[in-house]
């Protein structure tokens, strides 16, 4: 409509309630770019890589926050630095490649050339020729940097943001949620293969995914069917005071019952398939406290994965108002044995694009992307568990995701366009 404002055209909640989720919010262009400005431009905290992906003095990675490229370095001092990955000059992508080592990041476009802290420090024919052309006298290399974050470094993760406010990564964990990543990263870790899955659906509809342990053993017919996470197993779920961030982790118990599921006849009721190679899910207890799944988020786009002694960090990257992008990073630690690196990556089979777990979830979202065009005066009903976004024994919840949109409702209706 000619006239009418961004204001305007934002998403209007039905109610201060998080239990009434209106459709509309993965939809609007509007909304879309009041996240860019509120939420990955503002105070969160973003992971970018990992410590170990850029171990040495040059070793870059490009990552994003939202759909901003950004260079992570490893400087000459050893201090890493990230800034975003775009030449100061004409606004030209610096690195074109996903990682590697360098000494300087040039620009092909004009050879402007930047160091390993992002100064500026070569102008090609800054003088001009034979005394003609050329910048102005009063240019200097200083005023012109790439644009630097604020990088923090958490149990070997990298995290940047474009807000000098931005709490430090403990306080915006919370104590609990710390915990449970250092659960996990208590030792140094290596990478063991990497993917990138695009998925047909908006970011938040994944996070919310990512965050409903109600949905796991229905959906997911691979996790019921060999007793590997069902919601009578022994667990809980773990939200942190802001509610963007949530563990869900359970404990693999030696009675397994269907029964609650054959009386709520649910799909995933089949206890008569058996695997033809059960070490698939042969597993050792590596962290002495028999819990076999857990699954860690940190707003707005990052989640940490143990399953069985599969492990791996994901990374979900905006991509539009019905697209994202899914990073997978599969991990293991310095000191793994050949048997454990064995284990890892047998079991890197069950998670990913065409996991025998997850699979599923690259698709219901696109389930829910396709079916809520056009009822934008709808909502979701996120009921499940009680109305609030707060820490539970039960995983028969939507806690976390209610918490998710508590953090989400905090940035962005205290954002003034």
């Amino acid at each position: 409509m000619a006239g009418q404002s961004l204001n305007d055209s934002l998403v209007r909640w039905p109610s201060k309630s998080l239990t009434d989720i209106p459709y509309d919010l993965f939809t609007s262009k509007a909304q879309y770019e009041l996240e860019k400005e509120a939420i990955f431009k503002g105070p969160a905290w973003h992971y970018l890589c990992l410590r170990v992906e850029v171990l040495n003095p040059g070793d870059y990675v490009v990552s994003h926050i939202g759909e901003t490229s950004i260079i992570v370095v490893r400087n000459e001092q050893k201090i890493i630095k990230a800034m975003v990955n775009r030449c100061a000059h004409r606004g030209a992508m610096l690195c074109q490649k996903r990682r590697g080592t360098t000494r300087k990041f040039s620009c092909v476009y004009h050879a402007w050339s930047y160091d390993l802290d992002g100064n500026l420090t070569n102008v090609a024919f800054s003088k001009g020729i034979k005394n003609q052309g050329g910048m102005p006298g009063d240019f200097k290399n200083e005023d012109y940097p790439l644009r630097r974050l604020k990088i923090t470094e958490f149990c070997g993760l990298v995290f940047g943001s474009f807000d000098e406010n931005v709490p430090d990564i403990e306080t915006y964990l919370g104590p609990d949620v710390s915990a449970k990543v250092k659960r996990v990263l208590n030792r140094p870790v290596k990478v063991i293969g990497r993917n990138t899955q695009v998925l047909p659906n908006n970011w938040k509809i994944y996070m919310e995914n990512v965050k409903d342990s109600y949905h796991a053993s229905i959906l997911h017919l691979f996790f019921t069917t060999f007793r590997l996470n069902r919601l009578t197993q022994s667990g809980g779920i773990i939200v942190d005071e802001s509610g963007g961030n949530h563990v869900s982790f359970s404990v693999l118990d030696k009675d397994m019952s269907n029964k609650a599921y054959e009386e709520d006849d649910v799909r995933s009721d089949n206890s008569k398939v058996k695997l033809a190679d059960p070490n698939l899910l042969e597993g050792v207890d590596e962290f002495g406290d028999g819990i076999t799944l857990q699954i860690l988020t940190i707003f707005p786009g990052f989640v940490l994965q143990q399953v069985r002694n599969s492990l791996a960090v994901r990374q979900v990257l905006p991509k539009g108002t019905d697209r994202s992008d899914l990073v997978w990073t599969y991990i293991g630690f310095e000191d793994d044995d050949e048997e454990m690196d064995a284990r890892r990556l047998r079991q890197a089979n069950l998670v990913g694009p065409a996991g025998y777990i997850s699979m599923e979830d690259g698709v219901v979202g696109g389930f829910v992307q396709r079916a809520i065009r056009g009822v934008t005066e709808d909502h979701s009903i996120v009921k499940m568990g009680g109305e609030e976004a707060n820490s539970m024994e039960s995983r028969v919840t939507e806690s976390p995701i209610r918490g998710f949109w508590k953090k989400y409702r905090a940035l962005t209706e205290s954002f003034n366009l």
